[in-house]
């Protein structure tokens, strides 16, 4: 799967979540908007992929 694929479908996966994230902000007193997420949807997508590289590399030194 490429890195580009792998990303859609994180980001994919955080939008499942938002509705909760804004439940939460709002219950904070917090607004949440769509500018004020992008910075994290960024770094969510950076963990997840590092997340799946190492769970990759996990995987294959189980095979060896």
């Amino acid at each position: 799967m490429q890195t580009t694929d792998r990303t859609l479908e994180f980001m994919q996966m955080a939008m499942k979540y938002i509705p909760e994230a804004k439940q939460q902000f709002d219950e904070a007193g917090i607004e949440l908007s769509l500018e004020m997420i992008q910075p994290f949807m960024t770094l969510f997508t950076k963990v997840m992929n590092e997340a799946y590289e190492m769970g990759k590399a996990d995987a294959l030194k189980e095979i060896e």
